[in-house]
């Protein structure tokens, strides 16, 4: 029999396949009780930061904020895994809205891949060859050439992720700005990469792509070799996420800047 849910919202537990998360999720159900996902007040993910992605991506359809519990490692989306009060930590939480890239790639037999990203659109060398990318910022040619490993574009809320590993900015998560961040690049020697309003419309094309293969993902979701990819911010689509007070995502983010 299902244990009889406690006053309070209506919970969907959500849990990645670890021992740690499933574990957390046996015992938050047993004392909270659990709806089906699409009946819920509210999502609570219990994984580290790729699960709550995950999380996010699958229910960004469904009206309900999601509440990560970390029982990963880094967990910069989630909040501290404790089992006791969570209906009091869900009724202070604070609310952030994020909203997602959509990516679309060009593939080499003109086929195109459409995709969400809520951190980072991203295009990797796919071969032992440096990458030779060209970036056309609304319409217009910004850089003829960047030989690099690759180039990505985040958004505030994942600038703290593979942009800040490849040396990009960390952003404030209310500024209206996207990190345009080059992967080890090599020419032109000093392009440290760029800041655009996050209304721009970016191009990345693939320079001699038969010899130096490029490959694209949205939040690590791959689309296979490409021989340019357009991004943009997606206004439509909303993310809601939820932080118990002190620790949402402003703080995180100016916090990571001093550690």
């Amino acid at each position: 029999m299902a244990p009889a849910p406690s006053p309070g919202p209506k919970i969907a537990f959500l849990a990645s396949e670890t021992a740690r998360a499933e574990g957390a999720l046996d015992a938050l159900v047993a004392r909270y009780g659990q709806v089906p996902v699409d009946q819920a007040e509210v999502i609570v993910a219990l994984g580290g930061d790729g699960f709550m992605l995950q999380t996010l991506h699958a229910t960004q359809d469904l009206p309900a904020p999601v509440y990560g519990m970390n029982c990963g490692t880094i967990g910069f989306l989630m909040n501290a895994y404790r089992e006791a009060g969570l209906i009091e930590r869900l009724a202070a939480a604070e609310e952030e809205v994020i909203h997602p890239l959509r990516m679309q790639a060009t593939r080499p037999d003109g086929s195109l891949v459409e995709a969400l990203a809520i951190n980072e659109v991203s295009l990797l060398r796919a071969g032992p060859q440096a990458a030779k990318l060209r970036i056309v910022v609304d319409g217009k040619l910004r850089l003829e050439e960047l030989v690099c490993d690759g180039a990505l574009v985040a958004t505030p809320a994942g600038s703290t992720a593979y942009n800040y590993s490849a040396h990009g900015p960390i952003l404030p998560i209310g500024s209206d700005v996207l990190a345009l961040t080059a992967v080890a690049p090599f020419r032109p020697r000093r392009w440290r990469g760029a800041l655009l309003p996050k209304t721009a419309g970016v191009r990345i094309e693939v320079l001699e792509p038969e010899k130096r293969p490029v490959m694209a993902e949205g939040d690590s979701r791959g689309a296979g070799v490409v021989t340019a990819v357009e991004i943009r911010s997606e206004p439509a689509i909303s993310h809601r996420i939820l932080f118990d007070p002190g620790h949402g995502l402003e703080e995180r983010l100016i916090r990571e800047q001093f550690l």
